[in-house]
């Protein structure tokens, strides 16, 4: 081995470190963020079927609060009808849970869900 090339191997190491740490937290990040959608598409869903059989606000963010974690801090917004045979629009709004150093990628993102769903009762 010739003195000047001592040491190499340590130096690529040293480089190529950062960077696959990086790929990782991204890749985490990336899972993280699907499992939001997927999360939130689920909670949405039991919020539409809360706000079928009692048409107002509390309910539906009961049922929010009933999924758990990350869900449970999501926002939720009714607009449409409220009476029998009406059609409301269920929307749920969360940010995705952000894993430290590389989640300013998703900083500004939401992740949004919307259903309409027809309430029950007398029309």
């Amino acid at each position: 081995m010739i003195e000047r090339e001592r040491g190499q191997s340590t130096v690529e190491l040293a480089v190529i470190i950062p960077v696959v740490v990086l790929l990782i937290l991204l890749t985490v990040q990336a899972a993280l963020v699907l499992r939001d959608r997927v999360l939130l598409v689920h909670a949405a869903r039991a919020a539409a079927r809360e706000v079928i059989v009692d048409p107002q606000v509390a309910s539906a963010t009961k049922a929010l609060q009933q999924q758990g974690p990350p869900i449970s801090t999501a926002r939720v917004t009714l607009t449409g009808g409220t009476t029998g045979g009406s059609l409301a629009t269920v929307t749920v709004r969360m940010r995705p849970t952000r894993v430290p150093i590389v989640g300013r990628v998703v900083a500004s993102t939401v992740l949004q869900e919307r259903l309409v769903v027809m309430i029950e009762g007398a029309s």
